[in-house]
């Protein structure tokens, strides 16, 4: 028996969907259903009806499910004890993949000025909401570096967790210059949205999916606007993998501005839209759980509290946004 089967059965029961849990656990939906079948065969019992859509628990599945998410529980305390403590001077960090290139390295080399000692541990992006969340919840990581909006609530007891903001950032609509509305014809890509709702057009769209922070967001939006009109060409929960598909001209994709910004001065893409409706504002937010009282995880907290202090401050001051502050010397 191995973990990775139990975990692949915790996340179809939190997702119901075979080809969701696929995506989060970063495997095909084939190979998927293989090792769920493999834990049954272990346990001797079927846990998940196959036929049922959305899927669907047995009542074997069901008594077996918290001794599953248990059984992950321990295992990962069991790890987490054995590991090396933060207060040895690693802290771990989980953080969505868009920020780890856009706005982690200048931020970590400033935030590395006041305090050259700390070393950090990168937890891998699990692609969804709930799942990263879960690292930090579960003791897997000491923070949790992400995007906000109110659009999308991030449910946890502020008795427990702390949050800091640490900069910002914008959901921009955009397309290439040209863009494939449908196999053979082509259209001008720049505020092609507006276009789209002016003709009642269908756009193709490169989605996020369902579960991420981005596609959850997205959801929202387009409910407040039935008129627009769209159909998902290409999915992808990572922003960077739908970046180059977009400058392909397959589809309109809403992407950070900071991953972006050299695309849209080389018109490599175009702006879809001069609409803010369809603009997304963000936060980077740092999360942290309170009863976490490391040394080198107080000393990472305050160091980026008195940052993002100084850099709100001054953005007051000039106007200028966090980003070019922690754009480095």
């Amino acid at each position: 028996m191995e973990l990775k089967w139990l975990e692949d059965f915790v996340t179809v029961a939190s997702t119901s969907s075979f080809s969701r849990s696929a995506e989060l656990r970063n495997i095909s939906q084939p190979a998927l259903s293989r090792r769920i079948k493999q834990l049954e065969v272990w346990l001797g019992a079927t846990l998940i009806k196959r036929g049922a859509v959305p899927a669907e628990l047995t009542p074997a599945g069901r008594s077996f499910l918290p001794i599953a998410q248990d059984t992950i529980r321990v295992l990962y305390a069991a790890r987490e004890t054995l590991q090396p403590p933060s207060d040895a001077g690693m802290v771990r960090l989980a953080a969505l993949h868009t920020l780890t290139v856009t706005f982690i390295p200048n931020w970590l080399q400033i935030l590395e000025k006041t305090a050259p000692d700390t070393r950090i541990c990168f937890i891998p992006d699990r692609g969804g909401i709930e799942a990263n969340l879960a690292a930090l919840v579960d003791g897997e990581a000491d923070f949790f570096l992400t995007y906000t909006n109110p659009r999308v609530p991030l449910h946890l007891d502020r008795a427990h967790f702390d949050f800091l903001s640490v900069g910002r950032d914008r959901l921009l609509p955009v397309s290439a210059p040209r863009l494939r509305l449908e196999p053979g014809r082509w259209v001008e890509g720049e505020n092609v949205l507006d276009r789209a709702l002016a003709e009642r057009l269908t756009l193709p769209h490169l989605s996020y999916g369902f579960s991420s922070f981005f596609g959850v967001a997205l959801g929202k939006l387009f409910a407040q606007q039935p008129n627009f009109r769209w159909r998902t060409v290409h999915e992808n929960p990572i922003s960077a993998g739908l970046k180059t598909i977009a400058c392909t001209g397959a589809g309109v994709c809403w992407l950070p501005e900071s991953l972006i910004e050299d695309e849209l001065q080389s018109g490599k893409l175009v702006p879809a839209t001069a609409n803010p409706f369809w603009t997304l504002d963000l936060e980077v937010v740092l999360y942290r759980h309170v009863g976490n009282q490391g040394r080198n995880v107080n000393a990472f907290w305050e160091n980026a509290r008195r940052l993002s202090a100084a850099t709100f401050a001054s953005e007051r001051r000039t106007g200028v946004s966090p980003e070019a502050l922690t754009a480095g010397d």
